[in-house]
């Protein structure tokens, strides 16, 4: 792997690992229960797709 292509996924990681912790966040706060099952869900496919990027190293 070029090194620009292992700063590409690394940046790919801290996106995914942001956009988990942003979603856990507001599945934290959203009283409606849809919302904070969307929330949830979406958390959980960020880590899937973090988990996936970090096969790749």
């Amino acid at each position: 792997m070029t090194p620009k292509e292992l700063l590409y996924i690394e940046d790919a990681l801290g996106h995914e690992k942001h956009l988990k912790l942003q979603c856990q966040d507001f599945a934290e706060k959203f009283q409606n229960l849809e919302l904070k099952a969307l929330a949830e869900e979406l958390a959980t496919k960020h880590q899937e797709i973090f988990d996936i990027f970090y096969k790749l190293l």
